[in-house]
C-alpha cells in the first residue's frame, strides 16, 4: 500500500512540476522591469517557503526531543508553545502591534498565522513520530531543507546579477542571514556526520534549537531593515499580478509535494539504518539479532 501511495505521489508532482513550468514559462506575464530574468521567482521563492518550512519542522522536532527526557520538561514545554502560540495571535491584533505592523506593511493576519503554526506543528509531530523518530525526522527535515536553502543561495545571484548589477550584496541583511542559515544547518549535517558521542543527537538537537532562530530573522528582515531584497508580495508590502500570484503558489504546491517525498524516502531510509545498527549491535552483545538483519560490518552511528 505504502509503494502504490508513494508511486501515485511521484506520478502527481511529476506531472504539477511540469505544469508549473509551463505556467511559469508561458501562462504568466513578462515583468515590465525586469524582463523574462524575474521568471526566477518561481523556484527562488518557493525553495525559501519550503526550506523555512523544513527547518521550522526541525526545530519542532528537536525542541520536543530535547524535552522527552522528563514527563515534567514535556508537558512545560508543550503548555509554553501553546502559549506563545495564543498570545502572539492576540497580540497581533491589538491596535499598537496593529499600527506597528500597518507601518511597515505587514498584515496582522500574516503575523497570526505564522505564531499559530508554532503549536499546531509541536502537537501534530508529537503525536505523529513519537520517541526517536523526532531525531528521525528531525535529520530527515534538516537534510532536505539545506537541499531547498541550496536553492535559494544558488538562484538568488542569478537573479540579482541583471537587476542589481551585482551578483551578491554583502551588507544585505536578507541574504547574509539566509547565508548564516544554511551555514547552521550544514554544520548541524557535519556534526551528525563526523561525531560519535554518545551524546551527539543531543548536541545536534541544542544546535537546533538555537540555529532556527534565524529564521525569524532572515524571514522578517525585509520588513525591518533597509535591504536591496525585493519586498513581500504575500502577507503586504506589494502586489502581484494575479496570473503571477497563481503561478507562484501553485509552483510552492509543487515543491511542497517534492520536499515531501524526498522526506518520505530519507526517513524510510533513517528508518532502517537505525534497525540494522540496533541488530548489529544486539547480535555483538550475544543476543539474537533477527534474520538477515545484521550486517557484515559494522556501522557507523552517524548519519549518512
Amino acid at each position: 500500500m505504502m509503494k502504490r501511495g508513494f508511486l501515485i505521489l511521484s506520478i502527481l508532482t511529476a506531472i504539477l512540476l511540469a505544469y508549473a513550468l509551463y505556467q511559469a514559462l508561458v501562462v504568466a506575464p513578462t515583468d515590465a522591469l525586469q524582463g523574462n530574468v524575474y521568471r526566477i521567482i518561481y523556484y527562488h521563492v518557493p525553495s525559501a517557503w519550503t526550506a523555512f518550512l523544513l527547518f521550522f519542522i526541525n526545530f519542532v522536532a528537536s525542541v520536543q526531543y530535547l524535552a522527552r527526557a522528563k514527563p515534567s520538561a514535556q508537558t512545560a514545554a508543550k503548555w509554553i508553545v501553546i502559549g506563545i502560540g495564543v498570545a502572539g495571535a492576540i497580540a497581533a491584533f491589538l491596535p499598537p502591534v496593529q499600527q506597528e505592523l500597518n507601518s511597515i506593511g505587514m498584515r496582522p493576519s500574516a503575523l497570526a498565522t505564522t505564531v499559530l503554526l508554532l503549536p499546531v506543528f509541536y502537537l501534530l509531530l508529537g503525536k505523529l513520530f513519537p520517541g526517536e523518530r523526532l531525531d528521525m525526522l528531525a535529520v530527515t527535515s534538516a537534510e532536505v531543507g539545506v537541499v531547498f536553502c541550496t536553492i535559494v543561495l544558488v538562484t538568488g545571484p542569478i537573479w540579482a546579477r541583471p537587476v542589481w548589477g551585482i551578483w551578491w550584496a554583502p551588507g544585505d541583511i536578507r541574504l547574509t542571514s539566509t547565508l548564516v542559515l544554511w551555514l547552521i544547518y550544514v554544520s548541524y549535517l557535519l556534526l551528525r556526520r563526523f561525531s560519535n558521542s554518545a551524546q551527539t543527537q543531543m548536541l545536534a538537537a541544542a544546535l537546533a534549537v538555537s540555529g532556527a532562530l534565524d529564521v525569524p530573522l532572515v524571514y522578517f528582515s525585509i520588513w525591518f531593515f533597509r535591504t536591496q531584497h525585493p519586498q513581500p508580495v504575500i502577507g503586504g508590502g506589494g502586489s502581484m499580478d494575479p496570473r503571477m500570484l497563481h503561478t507562484l503558489l501553485l509552483s510552492w504546491v509543487a515543491f511542497l509535494l517534492f520536499a515531501f517525498l524526498v522526506c518520505w524516502s530519507r526517513f524510510r531510509l533513517e528508518v532502517l539504518r537505525r534497525e540494522v545498527e540496533e541488530a548489529y549491535a544486539m547480535e555483538s552483545l550475544g543476543e539474537p539479532a533477527g534474520v538477515g538483519s545484521a550486517p557484515s560490518m559494522p556501522l557507523k552511528r552517524s548519519t549518512p
